[in-house]
């Protein structure tokens, strides 16, 4: 099926062998779509579930329970903390 021509598309190129060709082809005709969306939507899809787990912080079982202690009782602003608060603009409502 030919796909229509997009403005500042880029190509990218890949060498892959002759199995992992077909086993590619064989998926595209299964879903009735051409490589490149197949390609795109499958490699976009692994792309964001690896920056989204690459972004997601990960605690142990002992870090959690530090930070709820923290959430739940705030130790008191210290020196430091309270200069850095006087030098923020003031809140508009």
């Amino acid at each position: 099926m030919p796909r229509p021509a997009t403005h500042g598309n880029s190509r990218l190129a890949l060498r892959i062998g002759a199995n992992e060709k077909a086993t590619i082809l064989r998926a595209v005709a299964l879903k009735q779509t051409d490589m490149t969306d197949f390609v795109l939507k499958t490699v976009l899809r692994e792309a964001e579930s690896v920056i989204r787990d690459a972004e997601r912080i990960k605690l142990s079982a002992r870090d959690s329970r530090r930070v709820m202690q923290l959430l739940e009782d705030p130790p008191a602003p210290n020196a430091k903390l309270m200069g850095a608060a006087r030098t923020l603009p003031p809140v508009r409502r």
